[in-house]
């Protein structure tokens, strides 16, 4: 079983996450959907957010945002210390651009 501390923190985290999320999307939509990995759906979605709707996400037992590296290769260019960070990181970026967004299942 999961502790109330635990889902404290993954609630807090959801909710830091969706204030950026929104704070980026109103900002500059399309690089924040490059950077979230998001489609435009969910981008429009989020942008829509008012106050009350935000803490009923983040109030979620579930962790709303994730990794967008599935792969060894990428976790590895993120993380390299080489000489090269500044190329293996525009390498991870241009991996990761290719990958597609989430779709948006909203629920009947």
């Amino acid at each position: 079983m999961i502790s109330n501390e635990l889902l404290d923190e993954i609630r807090e985290a959801n909710l830091s996450y969706l204030l950026l999320a929104q704070r980026m999307i109103k900002e500059d939509k399309p690089a924040a959907m490059f950077r979230l990995g998001v489609t435009q759906d969910v981008a429009d979605l989020l942008e829509r957010l008012n106050a009350g709707q935000i803490m009923k996400m983040a109030a979620s037992n579930m962790l709303l945002c994730r990794f967008r590296f599935d792969n060894r290769l990428l976790a590895d260019m993120l993380v390299s210390y080489s000489k090269d960070r500044m190329m293996a990181s525009a390498h991870a970026a241009v991996l990761m651009a290719g990958q597609s967004s989430e779709p948006l299942e909203l629920a009947a």
